[in-house]
């Protein structure tokens, strides 16, 4: 049976020092391998455990990163194990070939979203706008297709955030906060359709995944079988379904779960 592994990297399979969540003594602490650096500095890690079983995975399945994070931000990971000839980026809105974006994926989507939503530059006009600058750190467009913010999280008021997502819900957008970033994006571009159109190429008989933000949520439908770790959006609101399972491990420890997991499924 061909099988396509589709997941989230971020807070799922590396990790960030805040998010290690190293809750244990550290003579106990698991050895951690660094796969990404920005500004010649390390910035995310998973075990080595978890690099070594991600190896393996990649050389007997068709294992397909799905990240929010935009082509040029995915290029800065150096994941273990053999290159991915597909990767999927912008949430959906970018598919990667062999490192190189799909002009007629590209195309397909953009045509969706000018059909069924509210334009860009409406959703982050009003972010920037109604955005307070006590707790407003930065705010981006990513990849023509959606908006985010990076915010001092204990200072974002979650009356302003529902009322975001009010908002945006009207005009076909939603809103996600992932650690300290805000997303803003419309809800036709999905992880879900962009893994489905891998499959479709591939010839796909089983998709597994994993995720741990409500961006993911479609994507952990979409699969015969995924997996969500014990911290994120989706555990803080208790999110399931049936053949999804819900880890009790948090941070770097459950990207190893995870990975253990895709191997055994």
């Amino acid at each position: 049976m061909t099988v396509l592994v589709a997941s989230d990297l971020d807070r799922t399979l590396i990790y960030s020092t805040a998010a290690l969540a190293l809750g244990m003594p550290d003579e106990r602490a698991p050895r951690l391998l660094c796969v990404e650096t920005y500004e010649q500095r390390p910035l995310s890690y998973m075990t080595e455990t978890a690099a070594a079983l991600l190896a393996e995975l990649g050389a007997a399945v068709t294992f397909v990163p799905t990240t929010t994070r935009t082509p040029e931000q995915y290029a800065r990971i150096n994941l273990p194990g053999p290159a991915p000839e597909f990767a999927i980026c912008a949430n959906g809105g970018e598919l990667l070939v062999r490192g190189v974006p799909d002009a007629g994926w590209r195309a397909r989507v953009r045509r969706t979203l000018d059909a069924e939503c509210a334009t860009l530059a409406e959703v982050h006009e009003r972010l920037v706008r109604t955005a307070d600058p006590a707790w407003l750190l930065k705010e981006r467009t990513a990849a023509g297709l959606f908006a985010y913010l990076v915010v001092d999280r204990p200072l974002l008021p979650d009356a302003w955030v529902k009322e975001l997502a009010a908002w945006a819900q009207e005009r076909g957008w939603t809103v996600s906060v992932q650690g300290r970033k805000l997303y803003a994006v419309p809800k036709p571009l999905t992880k879900s359709a962009a893994v489905a159109e891998v499959a479709r190429r591939t010839g796909a008989e089983r998709v597994l995944a994993a995720g741990d933000s409500l961006l993911d949520a479609d994507l952990l439908l979409a699969a015969d079988r995924a997996w969500r770790p014990g911290h994120g959006e989706l555990a803080d609101i208790g999110w399931t379904a049936p053949h999804v399972t819900a880890l009790t491990a948090r941070g770097v420890a459950a990207g190893e779960e995870i990975v253990r997991a895709f191997g055994e499924g």
